[in-house]
């Protein structure tokens, strides 16, 4: 006989017993462990916990009838449903109770798997490891028995949408997309292949996508709520954003397929050369650049005079600068094609223009800004409602 007393101790780290079988850990001793596994296997047959328990509980009479060991006993911890932090204390706690009751000189854990096993170092740091014994559920290999598992999980997996999505969602719209593309090529033979590059690349994007998002832990559903509010709260500064790239990129067009006409017009000659080229657009996009900024810019000054809101000096003064931008573009793009020089008057006069630009949306945005000083107490509380809301 080996003069030790040995605990064999079953361990189920996600609390099983408790949810499902209203078992509260820590149980000590043969009687209370089989009533334990008993109500564990009525509430859930096919939990692998109740097998861990009986296993504990079988090498305990095996133990007990060789009478090798000074003490035996058996005990079963349980931890908690968020695997863990939380459930290792709990566990180590539960395992201190334990030795309190019956002081054992070396354990045996009783487990079902790796998860159960990450505790052994807790385990290790109160009372020695003698050896561990692992629990593995033998299933029939029968084809029934195999198809039944199968199925088992496969419910389990349509019961959680977000597990749904990506097992069954993501496969699904593959396939539904290469088949709209088979059907296209049936259609429209000489299209098969634009059609199934399309197709590949829209795969590859989603598929990358649904990535990014999980590996960098952005919240989809949060970032879509977020920017559908935005554009319901700030419906005038949307639509005059849109509006402004509208006439920017319209512009921008417009000037590329006329720059030989302008740049006859602006150099008398065609560009010879790219750089030549590049000013040339610069200059003839300017113009619909400045129109751009300034729609935009009036969209905000609109949703800051309905909202009340306090700065809406700053955007007053930002529009009516956008003619000293204009003048900037004009100007610059002209002295780099070498038009005309510094001392000319026309550059005079719209220098001065622009300063005087400058200076009177500096006095209006002064002016302004005391006279809408009292729309401050209507920002600040409307400020406090949000965080009042989302509170």
């Amino acid at each position: 006989m080996v003069d030790i007393r040995v605990l064999i101790l079953a361990i189920d780290r996600d609390d099983d017993f408790g949810k499902k079988a209203g078992v509260k850990g820590p149980v000590i001793g043969r009687d209370a462990c089989l009533d334990a596994a008993v109500k564990l296997s009525l509430a859930d047959p096919e939990d692998s916990d109740a097998n861990v328990l009986y296993a504990a509980v079988k090498l305990y009479d095996e133990l007990k009838e060789k009478g090798e060991f000074d003490g035996v006993q058996v005990a079963l911890i349980t931890g908690h449903p968020k695997v863990g932090l939380k459930s290792d204390m709990e566990l180590a706690r539960q395992l201190e109770e334990v030795l309190r009751v019956f002081p054992a000189d070396g354990v045996i854990p009783v487990t079902d798997g790796a998860e159960d096993e990450q505790i052994f170092p807790i385990i290790t740091s109160k009372v020695p490891i003698i050896t561990s014994h692992r629990v593995v559920v033998k299933q029939s290999p029968g084809i029934e028995t195999t198809w039944y598992i199968i199925v088992k999980y496969m419910k389990e997996i349509l019961s959680d949408p977000e597990v749904a999505k990506v097992v069954f969602g993501i496969p699904g719209l593959i396939v539904l997309l290469y088949g709209l593309s088979k059907i296209v090529g049936v259609w429209y033979p000489q299209s098969e292949k634009i059609v199934s590059t399309v197709i590949s690349g829209t795969v590859l994007l989603i598929i990358g996508g649904l990535f990014f998002t999980k590996g960098f832990n952005i919240d989809l559903s949060g970032v879509i709520s977020s920017f559908r509010r935005a554009i319901v709260e700030q419906f005038v500064v949307v639509l005059s954003f849109v509006a402004g790239i509208l006439i920017i990129v319209s512009g921008a067009i417009n000037a590329y397929l006329n720059l030989e006409s302008y740049s006859l017009q602006l150099i008398g000659s065609y560009p010879g050369t790219s750089l030549l080229a590049t000013l040339i657009y610069l200059n003839a996009i300017s113009g619909t650049i400045t129109i751009g900024i300034a729609v935009m810019i009036a969209g905000k000054v609109l949703h800051a005079y309905l909202r009340r809101d306090y700065h809406i000096w700053y955007y007053i003064s930002a529009l009516l600068m956008t003619p000293a931008l204009w003048v900037t573009l004009d100007l610059t793009t002209r002295y780099a094609l070498s038009i005309f020089m510094v001392s000319d008057i026309e550059v005079f006069q719209k220098l001065i223009l622009g300063i005087l630009d400058v200076g009177v949306a500096v006095l209006a945005g002064a002016y302004l800004r005391g006279k809408v000083k009292g729309w401050m107490n209507v920002e600040n509380g409307r400020r406090t409602q949000e965080v009042s809301a989302k509170a």
